[in-house]
């Protein structure tokens, strides 16, 4: 009975703390008072244009941070707020032979991402975040280049969520 009440205590204390703010159970810490939370649309400034990394990557945060957090998503104008843009989408050899040519092919795709935290001004941030992976040269970039580029942004938002929600 006793390791019953135990259990008991500890749920309530991790629901009332994961519903007051201060923390979930994605390690985010969030301030208290924050409620709402809002992902602008990030443009593809880069020279290289993929149609779909813009959708994608907006979409990734967005979903990643209601996911991880208790926020409520609003347009524009929220207590935590991001935006920015594509920056960079662009391939390049990366692992020369012998006979110069390439083994490997690296993609990179780079995102500038503006935070703003209205209750701590300390956290806003501007800063260019990147990511790539490699792939065998003997690999056409449009046959990879759907799963790369999903690897790709699962790693940016893992790093964009973790500097404005986690304070690493």
């Amino acid at each position: 009975m006793r390791k019953g009440c135990i259990h008991i205590v500890c749920l309530l204390l991790a629901v009332l703390c994961t519903r007051c703010g201060i923390y979930s159970f994605s390690g985010a810490s969030i301030p208290a008072e924050a409620k709402t939370v809002s992902v602008q649309y990030f443009p593809n400034q880069a020279q290289l244009i993929n149609p779909l990394l813009s959708e994608n990557f907006t979409t990734a945060l967005r979903d990643a941070i209601m996911n991880q957090t208790s926020l409520d998503m609003v347009d524009s104008g929220g207590d935590l707020s991001f935006e920015g843009e594509i920056v960079d989408y662009r391939t390049t050899p990366v692992a020369i032979t012998a006979g110069q040519t390439a083994a490997l092919n690296r993609l990179t795709i780079t995102v500038n991402v503006r935070f703003v935290n209205n209750f701590d001004e300390s956290k806003n941030f501007e800063t260019k975040f990147s990511n790539y992976v490699e792939y065998p040269s003997d690999q056409e970039l449009n046959s990879v280049q759907e799963s790369l580029t999903a690897t790709i942004v699962e790693a940016l938002v893992e790093d964009v969520f973790n500097k404005a929600l986690v304070n690493w």
